[in-house]
């Protein structure tokens, strides 16, 4: 599920009138899965608490970073084996019993595939339409007078047997994870009932029908299924994914006409006089899943993203190959534009102002493009005026989402070589970057190359040195936009577009590293004018 498919909620309060309870939830919205966890510290163990903190993290943090080879379920019981080893035998070694005990409910959705999991007496349930199932399997003792008693935990035993389902879902599914002490208070009926305004809701009626002095602690999250996401179809489909395509080659009416990419997956086709651009999956999606995922998710952007800064994009209905279409735009990348000479300032605000507003347009749908630089920037003329188009949707994604290097290294924040997630303050710094390079035909910090661990330790040279007629506000908002400490740099598009688009109200940037005298010039010479007049009335008169 994407973010745009699915809305979660948690909440959780403590027994009586404690501050703090044993219970902890976690609930994360990835690019490729969601996972919720709740965890019940059991009470008579003295680091429930902690147990119920480390098991939820290990699980979250084990889930996203999986091993692709192995399946949901192997990934599932393998990492709940293995934390309930760990505090098993940590609480042997430090405490010589079970004290970093907990209960554990789990679910991970994938597409529209629901994987669950839970050891203990916290429970998952599933709304759909009329119908609320439990989904997890209590264990817990039912005799008279035992009842409640717990026959399995996180870290009870040496070894754990957690129980496991799987379960397909569908479009407005509503899935409640929660501790003892919500379902206890409250009947099915209820929960049910109650489920579509929230963990916050459930958790405080609970609440309510004690005074607000719970008897155990308690806690609730909620994910809804809001649609199923796109790509799964875009997915699902049968296509043919040819190893190789040749010029004259006719794929459901388009001919190839001429290679755009040197990987010969991108080309120049013509459908009944028009032409277009094709873009095939890489011939690798055949054999690694991964890659075609990347794929679905370009194919499922570009279809997606449908405003003018970027060509138009359709899927065919009636495809046999796997690929999409794009409008061609008669142009060349902006590298190229400006490889024989710089642009000129004008072009360049008006560059800046193109690549704030879609960033912008992108932000309000959780996405950033990831690799903003000259390449992916197409230059073309609309009634005798240079214009600009954004290509490339493989490389949008979610913001904040992505913390590897994926993008250009010359274009990357300094955060990003740290592994900071992409936000809007690493793509204001590519756009700075790209502003940059096409005012003055250099990079601030020097070309930087894959793998490389750049130093941006030196300060780059002013934009104006280069190219001198580049407006001194103008070079403040470059160098503002490029600068490596985030506390000076735009924090957001608005920012930087307002400067631009109000010149008078852009303040001076200043370089660290200069003197006094060097950032405060006129101001010194007009002192000194001053000074040197003062000085010479003096001298006329004694």
């Amino acid at each position: 599920m994407s973010k745009q498919t699915i809305d979660t909620s948690g909440f959780t309060l403590a027994k009586g009138t404690q501050l703090k309870g044993d219970d902890f939830f976690e609930v994360k919205v990835l690019e490729n899965i969601t996972v919720a966890v709740v965890c019940d510290g059991v009470g008579s163990a003295m680091q429930g608490a902690e147990a119920a903190k480390r098991v939820s993290h290990f699980l979250v943090h084990s889930l996203k970073n999986r091993p692709r080879s192995w399946s949901m379920e192997k990934s599932i019981k393998h990492f709940i084996e293995n934390i309930n080893r760990v505090l098993y035998l940590e609480s042997m070694e430090e405490y010589e019993r079970e004290e970093l005990v907990t209960t554990m409910t789990l679910v991970v959705i994938e597409g529209d595939r629901l994987y669950g999991a839970n050891v203990g007496d916290s429970r998952i349930y599933l709304k759909r339409k009329e119908g609320f199932t439990q989904l997890s399997y209590d264990h817990a003792m039912e005799e008279e007078g035992m009842e409640g008693v717990l026959t399995a935990a996180i870290g009870l035993e040496t070894t754990v047997d957690p129980y496991y389902f799987e379960n397909n879902l569908q479009a407005k599914d509503q899935i409640l994870l929660c501790s003892d002490g919500l379902y206890t208070v409250l009947s099915e009926k209820v929960l049910a009932e109650g489920l579509h305004m929230g963990a916050s809701f459930l958790v405080k009626k609970a609440s309510k029908a004690y005074d607000d002095k719970l008897p155990d602690d308690t806690t609730a999250v909620v994910l809804e299924i809001k649609e199923l996401d796109p790509r799964l179809q875009l997915k699902q489909s049968d296509l043919i994914i040819e190893e190789k395509y040749k010029v004259g080659d006719v794929i459901d009416g388009y001919k190839l006409v001429k290679a755009l990419i040197q990987n010969n997956r991108t080309w120049l086709a013509v459908n009944k006089g028009v032409q277009y651009v094709i873009k095939f999956s890489p011939a690798e999606a055949i054999e690694d899943e991964s890659i075609l995922d990347f794929f679905v998710k370009e194919v499922w952007m570009a279809k997606r993203l449908k405003a003018g800064f970027f060509p138009k994009a359709v899927i065919p209905k009636k495809r046999t190959h796997r690929y999409y279409i794009m409008s061609y735009v008669d142009g060349v990348s902006l590298k190229e534009f400006v490889a024989k000479k710089p642009i000129t300032v004008d072009m360049s605000i008006a560059l800046a102002q193109f690549l704030l507003n879609m960033s912008q347009f992108l932000s309000k749908l959780d996405l950033v493009h990831g690799d903003i630089k000259p390449e992916n920037i197409i230059v073309t003329k609309r009634k005798e005026k240079f214009v600009f188009k954004m290509v490339d949707f493989g490389s949008i994604t979610e913001a904040y989402t992505n913390v590897s290097r994926a993008g250009t290294p010359s274009y990357l924040a300094p955060e990003r070589f740290e592994q900071a997630p992409i936000s809007e303050q690493t793509e204001v710094y590519a756009i700075g970057v790209t502003l940059y390079e096409a005012l003055t035909q250099k990079f601030p910090f020097g070309e930087i190359e894959p793998f490389q661990n750049p130093s941006f330790e030196k300060t780059p040279i002013h934009p104006t040195k280069m190219n001198a007629k580049i407006p001194d506000w103008f070079e403040s908002v470059i160098l503002r936009a490029i600068e490596t400490n985030t506390d000076k740099r735009y924090h957001n598009y608005s920012e930087m577009l307002y400067e631009i688009n109000n010149p008078q109200r852009v303040k001076p940037y200043f370089d660290k590293n200069l003197s006094f005298i060097e950032r405060n010039e006129m101001m010194v010479y007009k002192v000194g004018f001053i000074v040197m007049f003062i000085l010479n009335i003096v001298q006329i008169l004694f």
